[in-house]
Order: structure tokens, then C-alpha cells, then sequence
């Protein structure tokens, strides 16, 4: 059976998860990790996908496995990613998902985190971009005399777009912030953030694109 973007948003278990992991992450010091970062990395990765020309039932697994990514965090932070490949493989199973399908979203889950992650798939690529593209200020949850560099880079960011071109701009992948320099420096979201803005790069050029970080204008990788 297929199993829908809309239908896992409403099972019970995934929220559960999805909330026991945010306040776990809460407790630590962390930025939002709750419904907020699962909707927007579910819309985009499967955007990514779509865009690039793959079918419904691909993009609509993207959506799901941008949606439970972080459920491992119930767990524990570390491993979470294969911890929650594991839970959610168990869950979809109980759901009737597709074996075919519960395989390539756990594959994805399993492989989007840094120090593991590798694009091994059109899913995992999209799942990568769509999860290290996700810098906002809605995400600090720190009271500002409480930031740490991660609240600060994050709070920082006024804007921001992850947009997928096409030949007619050299098939890139484009990450534009706009940042207000005067909380974070640019070079606070290099020391963070470079890790991950090389596994979007390997994750684009997995899908047949060039990935460039672009900062108030300025073309940074």
C-alpha cells in the first residue's frame, strides 16, 4: 500500500517522537527541531525533487522522509539518524507502507546527518539539501543573552531560499541568506555551517546539479 505525506503527519507515533525529540533537543540548548523543521524540510525536499522531473510517488516520499528525519532524537541525539531509520521503518511497516517504499525512506533518514550522511539516493540528496538549507531566526528558542553561535547564525538570517535552476543558469543549486551582519559575522556561519554546506554540494552534484551558497549577495562557494 502507498502510504501518503499526509497520512504519516497525522500518525500518532511519528508525533510523539517528533515532540519528545524537540524537547529533549530543547533541554540542550538546540533550535528548533519540532512540526516547524519537519514541514519545511518535507516541502523541500520534495520541491528538489520535483522540480528536477521526478514522478509524484517519488517526490511525495521525499515529503515523508523530510518529515520524520529527526524522529531518532527521542532517542538520542547521537546516531539519531539511524536510530530513527530504524523507528520509522517499524512504523511504516505497522502503517502498510510499501516495503519497496519504507526502504527508501529509511535509506534516506539513515543517511542525512553529519558525520555519516552521504547522498546515496535522489531521496537522501534531496532530504540533505532540504535539512542543512533550513537557517532561519523562527528556529532559536534561546533567550538572546543566551545565544550560543548556532542561535546567533540562525538568528541572524532575515532571509532565505533554496531555489533549483535550470540550464539557463548553469543547472545550479543556489542557497541565498541575507544576513544581518551585526549579530553574526559571516564568517560565524563558515565555522558552523561549512560541514554542511559541503554535503549539500555533494548532494546536488548527485543529482546532476552545481551547489553555490550565496550571503547577501556574495557568492561563497
Amino acid at each position: 500500500m502507498r502510504i501518503t505525506y499526509e497520512a504519516v503527519k497525522k500518525n500518532m507515533e511519528i508525533r510523539a517522537l517528533i515532540e519528545a525529540g524537540n524537547n529533549a533537543l530543547e533541554v540542550r540548548g538546540f533550535t528548533d527541531h519540532g512540526y516547524g523543521h519537519a514541514e519545511v524540510t518535507a516541502r523541500a525536499a520534495g520541491d528538489i525533487l520535483k522540480t528536477l522531473g521526478y514522478d509524484d510517488h517519488t517526490c511525495e516520499l521525499a515529503r515523508i522522509a523530510g518529515y520524520i528525519h529527526d524522529i531518532g532524537n527521542a532517542l538520542n541525539r547521537v546516531g539519531h539518524a539511524q536510530s530513527g531509520a530504524l523507528m520509522g521503518y517499524e512504523i511504516l511497516n505497522r502503517m502498510g507502507c510499501d516495503i519497496a517504499d519504507t526502504v527508501a525512506i529509511m535509506t534516506a533518514v539513515g543517511n542525512h546527518d553529519e558525520g555519516t550522511a552521504a547522498a546515496v539516493t535522489p531521496l537522501s540528496a534531496a532530504l540533505i539539501l532540504a535539512d542543512k538549507s533550513d537557517v532561519r531566526r523562527s528556529r532559536v528558542r534561546s533567550e538572546m543573552r543566551e545565544f550560543d553561535i548556532h542561535d546567533r547564525v540562525n538568528y541572524a538570517v532575515m532571509d532565505s531560499s533554496l531555489t533549483v535552476h535550470g540550464a539557463d543558469r548553469d543547472n545550479l543549486i543556489t542557497l541565498m541568506l541575507k544576513i544581518d551582519t551585526s549579530i553574526c559575522a559571516v564568517m560565524d556561519y563558515f565555522e558552523i555551517f561549512l560541514g554542511r554546506m559541503t554535503l549539500c554540494r555533494e548532494a546536488a552534484t548527485f543529482l546532476g546539479r552545481d551547489f553555490e551558497l550565496i550571503i547577501n549577495e556574495t557568492r561563497m562557494l
